[in-house]
């Protein structure tokens, strides 16, 4: 029996998680072909970030983060030290740093008064935590609830958090009076809303009364995604050099029409938006004239109608036959009856959304965008193959193949947008992944890419074949013009030829091979191959292979190989000017003043991209080491070099050994590359020990854990009578190498406390300085070293950065595949841990319910048979960990998060924010930081042009616009905080901005503030000396998540093979993000389902949280 499995998955874009898996650094330019970049979407821009949230959450157990064995209870005093290297970050390596305490401060020096509770005494009460409202099932926007699910609601000490009004839009400042009550501002929702409440409700329930004080019993509420307001934008920023860039987006006139919206039920009711919309034109046509007021309505294919004015009744029904396809056998046509009842549900108020655009209204009245959204799609929906927001067609440009049966298909994005300039249409060129059209015998026969038929089928080429196929539509081809549809639901376990099936009551059998031949004249050739099963599992009908084609216009959803995906990269790589002219001529193409349905609604869109103003921010300078020819640097279109410099703080590595996994690499070389490294490491500023602990030892990628584990313990066999410490592995991969990246990772971070540096053969091979000098960045970091800081950090001159001591926060949330219907989430956070320098980031990773974008371990309690309520979580651990590095507590926390949708704003918002309020209460009562949560975005289709693209001042060598570019109007919220920055020098194709949004600014950000502070960070990421693209702390976090991929433990998957980490990240340099998702999936957990207890990742060793091992 095949297991179902849903055929419409949700998709994360393939590249979600790229970010080069491999260590070593890619070859040219500074940073190795795309790494400067983060992934980028497989599809290039195909509308396939819905993956994010699309499942509602499921409540997972709370699973420690990796390694986070704090003591809970100690507060912030330091730990007793584990794998002693120094309670720093660089304790014991090179040059003391103020992270490094000597042995007595170990002891315990911290001030009584950060000392939370004492373990003795029963914690003080608290109000239930809004555990409650975050329920699955609560009507909230995005993911329909999400959260701790069933968790019982925790008490624990600490101050009450600040109050924040809806109606202020802003937390507010006041201080708060010891024991004081946070107060209550009733929403102001109108009764369109669902069930509002205010976030002043949700942060009162993460207030923490005093001792004594009497808690509130606050009745917890739905959580309304309207209900509270993100912070307005504090102005236009002007710093910078004015100029003009042009983006995707087009002026859409608002309507002056009268909105109607009706609801629409068709029975008997079918799951197909196809069926239901060949229903409704059918309607559509036979009475238009006479029922509907002569009025064209627009149909979101489910249970809506639009019409611009009112239809002459309020209910009514309607009888719709369907003629089935023709069967091509010449019998007359099934025809199949529908009852259709249309019957007046609202009016959708567009001058709502006037008021909104002219930010005389704070919320966007989603209910009228959606309908002008439904309006424009209804022409391409009829036209073209949609997918998400876009729409496909091999009209639309040449198909490509992709290799293994798949082709690329090129298309547009489409959605409406409210905008500063009102109405805007983004329209993105798009491309993304079809089953080709084939007979099934040559799909098959390219996705095991063999030639013959003959050599029968393997258990590895069945699953293969299984995955490739379940959910796809077939037309059988042996009955003439007679194409019946099939959808395949599995393969036969038997070949063709031994199976056979009852044809009549008595059970007499009859063999497939028989029935074909008596009943078609049809001989089947390849009798040994399995047949296809179609139809479902209580009757399931049998097809063989070679009479089935598959049907065109398959979107193929599922995870995409390498070279795939490099076939599709190069299919969507664009100069920016060809990609601009395409759109142009796509919007032409489109023809929106023809467009029956636009006309009718009275929408117009204009045929010019937006002219915006933006600004260019100047290049920060950068700081390096006083003993090097240049002490400081300015960098020249988002990068520069190493040459004459030396890393402001280099790290020390005295010991290290190297193992070669490399058959083709000779020992010789081995020798003379770690040589040459060892060498580049010194001049670059380290003090690196030019010989190794033990030779270079050459081994067999099979054995890797025994020999890890054995080399190791020789090494430490040296090391440990003198007291000293293994500083570093050197690997030496093979080119192609499987899984082993991911087991050599797993076992060095979580097993053996090693950081390593994997350098890959044909690398070794050339031993260019270029690379050398990129592998001498990373492994200095993983060292607890530092490559550069901002002159403007160690100056004390950054805004709301250096005045007071101030951590910066990065998290990402990292889903398995499309296809993997059951591995966990990867949540990651990184957090600074040096002050006012900010470039050290440690980093915490758990594993979490599959799909769930919420992070769950952000805070945490649990009960400890000694100690009662036992407070933790990533947050306060990472506080824990700055105070240590530096002796001083955050008294600013600033808090990136990446990979967030729109629809999920108010739900991450709301619950992470609450996380962050109570780890910082647990640490110490009234300790409440002010936090700025910003949100950054590389999944949209905005993408911005230079005016001129001749003008050299005004373009890169790529022809993309100047890093440093910002814009802040005209395509930018009405009335909230947000920007977007293209940071990066562009290197091939169109650069696409990041788009940061304010959700919460207690801070008090300025526009100018927040949008140089996040470009100068950009100029700080480790791993090359390019700027990058989005901020370094959410990089980071995308990197360590991406890394926990594969510490996942192996299981069998339903093949009964392992599934391992094969694809990750092989062959790509350090830079070289190979673009797309080069493979993140690794190690894929199979659960049984998707709610099952997630298995917490293994601990990573306390010396390695605290460097930035994931670089």
């Amino acid at each position: 029996m095949v297991r179902k499995r849903r055929t419409e998955l949700p998709t994360a874009a393939s590249g979600e998680s790229s970010g080069s898996a491999q260590d070593a650094p890619g070859g040219s330019g500074s940073g190795g072909g795309r790494g400067s970049q983060p992934p980028v979407a497989a599809t290039g821009g195909n509308g396939s970030g819905g993956g994010r949230g699309s499942q509602p959450p499921v409540a997972a157990p709370q699973q420690g983060a990796t390694g986070m064995g704090f003591q809970g209870g100690r507060a912030w005093g330091p730990q007793s030290q584990q794998g002693g290297r120094g309670g720093g970050y660089s304790g014991g390596r090179g040059p003391p740093q103020r992270g490094g305490m000597t042995s007595q401060q170990q002891q315990f020096t911290v001030p009584t008064e950060y000392h939370g509770r004492s373990r003795g005494g029963a914690p003080p009460q608290q109000p239930p935590a809004a555990a409650a409202a975050y329920e699955p099932g609560s009507r909230s926007r995005g993911r329909g609830g999400g959260g701790r699910g069933g968790e019982q609601p925790v008490s624990h000490g600490g101050p009450p958090s600040k109050p924040s009004s809806s109606d202020l839009h802003q937390a507010t400042q006041e201080s708060y009076a010891a024991g004081g009550t946070p107060h209550h501002v009733p929403s102001e929702a109108s009764s369109s809303r669902l069930a509002a409440e205010s976030l002043t409700q949700q942060l009162q329930k993460v207030s923490i009364q005093q001792e004594g004080s009497p808690s509130q019993a606050i009745q917890p509420v739905a959580p309304s995604s309207k209900s509270m307001r993100f912070p307005l934008r504090p102005g236009k920023g002007v710093t910078g050099r004015k100029c003009i860039v042009k983006a995707n987006h087009f002026f859409a006139e608002l309507p002056d029409k009268d909105l109607h919206q009706y609801d629409v039920s068709i029975h008997p009711e079918v799951t197909s938006r196809g069926v239901n919309r060949a229903v409704m034109e059918q309607l559509v046509k036979l009475y238009r004239e006479s029922h509907l007021g002569k009025r064209l309505p627009a149909y979101d294919g489910r249970k809506s109608l639009y019409t611009a004015g009112p239809l002459p009744f309020i209910s009514k029904e309607f009888k719709i036959i369907l003629a089935d396809e023709d069967d091509g056998t010449g019998a007359p046509r099934r025809d199949r009856d529908f009852k259709v009842v249309i019957k007046l549900a609202a009016r959708a108020d567009l001058h709502h959304l006037g008021m909104f655009l002219q930010g005389r209204q704070a919320d966007a009245p989603q209910e009228a965008l959606q309908v002008l959204d439904i309006v424009l799609r209804e022409l391409p929906t009829t036209r073209y193959c949609p997918v998400g927001r876009s729409f496909y067609s091999p009209a639309l440009g040449r198909r490509q193949p992709l290799g293994e049966g798949l082709e690329s298909w090129r298309g547009f994005y489409q959605s409406i947008r409210p905008t500063q300039m009102g109405l805007s249409l983004n329209i993105d060129m798009s491309s993304t992944a079809f089953i080709e059209p084939l007979p099934v015998i040559d799909f098959v026969m390219q996705l095991l890419t063999r030639d013959n038929f003959t050599r029968p089928l393997s258990d590895a080429d069945r699953v293969k074949i299984k995955k490739a196929l379940r959910g796809v539509k077939v037309e059988v081809t042996h009955r003439g013009n007679m194409r019946r549809k099939y959808r395949i639901s599995g393969l036969t376990s038997q070949a063709t030829r031994e199976l056979t099936f009852p044809v009549d009551d008595r059970g007499t059998m009859k063999s497939v091979v028989e029935y074909f031949y008596e009943t078609y004249g049809f001989v089947i050739q390849h009798s040994q191959w399995p047949c296809l099963q179609v139809g479902n599992q209580q009757r399931p009908n049998y097809l063989p292979m070679e009479v089935c084609k598959i049907v065109e216009g398959q979107r193929y959803s599922k995870r995409l190989n390498e070279r795939q995906i490099t076939a599709l990269l190069k299919v969507t790589c664009q100069r920016p000017h060809e990609r601009e002219l395409d759109i142009m001529q796509t919007v032409h193409h489109n023809a929106y003043h023809e467009d029956p349905y636009a006309m009718e609604f009275g929408i117009k869109i204009s045929e010019k991209l937006a002219s915006v103003e933006a600004r260019i921010l100047p290049a920060p300078w950068l700081k390096y080491h006083d003993t090097g020819r240049e002490k400081d640097c300015l960098p020249q279109v988002g990068q520069w070099n190493m040459m004459n410099k030396k890393m402001v703080n280099g790290g020390t590595v005295n010991n290290w050994i190297c193992i070669n996994f490399s058959r083709g690499v000779q020992e010789n070389i081995a020798r003379t590359f770690c040589h040459e490294l060892a060498q580049m490491c010194y001049i670059s500023g380290m003090a690196f020990n030019p010989e190794p602990v033990l030779p270079v030892y050459t081994a067999r990628p099979d054995q890797v854990e025994r020999v890890l584990k054995t080399r190791f313990h020789d090494a430490m066999t040296r090391l440990q009578p003198q007291g000293k410490e293994l500083d570093l592995l050197i690997v030496i991969l093979p080119d192609n190498n499987g899984s082993l990246y991911g087991d050599l990772k797993r076992i060095c971070e979580t097993d053996l406390g090693l950081v390593s540096q994997c350098c890959l053969q044909k690398h070794v091979y050339k031993m260019s300085k270029q690379y050398l000098a990129n592998v001498a960045l990373k492994i200095n970091v993983k060292v607890g070293g530092r490559n550069t800081v901002l002159v403007d950090a160690i100056s004390r001159r950054i805004p709301l950065v250096s005045d007071v001591p101030t951590i910066i926060f990065g998290a990402d949330v990292t889903h398995p595949h499309p296809g993997e219907d059951s591995s966990p989430s990867i949540a990651a956070v990184v957090a600074s841990q040096d002050w006012p320098e900010i470039t050290k980031y440690a980093g915490l990773v758990c594993a979490q319910a599959h799909r769930q974008e919420l992070i769950q371990d952000l805070f945490k309690t649990w009960q400890d048979p000694v100690r009662g309520t036992v407070a933790g979580g990533m947050i306060k651990e990472l506080l824990i960990s700055f105070r240590r590095a530096t002796g001083q507590k955050p008294q600013r926390i600033i808090f990136y998060r990446d990979g967030v949708s729109e629809g999920q704003f108010y739900q991450v918002l709301l619950y992470e924010l609450d996380a962050i309020r109570k780890a910082c209460a647990s640490l110490e009562p009234n300790y409440q930081p002010p936090v700025t949560f910003v949100v950054v975005q590389k999944r949209h289709h905005t993408r911005l042009f230079a005016n001129n693209h001749h003008d050299r001042n005004a373009v890169d060598k790529s022809g993309n616009i100047l890093p440093g570019t910002v814009v802040d109007s005209k395509i930018c919220h009405p009335t909230e905080f947000d920007f977007y920055l293209c940071s990066h020098a562009g290197i091939q194709g169109t650069s696409r901005p990041a788009h940061y949004h304010v959700l919460w600014d207690e801070n008090k950000f300025t526009a100018d503030g927040l949008q140089s502070l996040t470009n100068n960070l950009c100029y700080t990421y480790a791993r090359c000396t390019r700027s990058v693209s989005i901020v370094p702390p959410a990089y980071y976090a995308h990197l360590a998540a991406f890394r926990a991929r594969f510490y996942m433990e192996p299981e069998t998957s339903d093949s009964g093979s392992m599934t391992s980490g094969a694809a990750a990240g092989r062959g790509m340099g350090a830079g070289a993000g190979a673009g797309a998702g080069a493979g993140s999936g690794g190690r894929s957990t199979r659960v049984s389902a998707a709610n099952a207890a997630v298995r917490p990742l293994p601990a990573l060793k306390e010396n390695v949280k605290r460097v930035m091992f994931y670089c």
